[in-house]
């Protein structure tokens, strides 16, 4: 959705919508999408500026990075954006500290479609994980470690290290 710069009304523009995006369009290589995206969203103009603000909610699926188990992940977030001609960027030598939280627009148009995709998989967590206390998948037989130790032994100690970690524990 294309917004013209110079159709923007004096009152701004408000709009509600579903987002359709490929899941190939986000950041997260393993994420699908459950739901559309919805926005909420505010376009004023200031002069040059144009102010967005604004909701997004989606569902989408993550696999989690530890155990590899799909997971939903809800996405309910807020932004206020702040966007420039891209001739006032043009015209400066170096970059200022309040344009780092600028954006720019250019042939007086700002595509809409695109901000909400930024700011969608700008709400992505690094590391994607189906809980913050997930404990992966055992190194020995490959299954995944919930609600405690799976029933592998784990290695016995090496002799040969004994020394040093009786050393070690002697220093502290």
């Amino acid at each position: 959705m294309i917004i013209d710069i110079d159709k923007i009304p004096k009152e701004g523009l408000s709009m509600s919508r579903d987002f359709e995006f490929l899941n190939i369009d986000l950041v997260e290589e393993n994420a699908v999408f459950l739901a559309p995206t919805h926005a909420d969203v505010v376009v004023r103009r200031v002069g040059e500026e144009i102010w967005i603000k604004g909701t997004l909610t989606a569902r989408l699926r993550f696999v989690c990075s530890r155990c590899l188990s799909p997971f939903e992940f809800p996405v309910d977030a807020s932004f206020d954006l702040v966007y420039l001609p891209e001739d006032l960027d043009m015209m400066k030598d170096e970059l200022q500290e309040e344009d780092v939280d600028s954006g720019f627009y250019r042939d007086n148009q700002i595509d809409l479609h695109e901000v909400i995709l930024e700011q969608l998989n700008l709400t992505f967590p690094l590391k994607p994980l189906c809980s913050e206390d997930c404990e992966g998948i055992c190194a020995v037989c490959g299954q995944i470690r919930r609600g405690g130790r799976c029933a592998c032994v784990g290695k016995e100690e090496d002799p040969r290290l004994r020394k040093l970690k009786n050393l070690l524990r002697d220093k502290r």
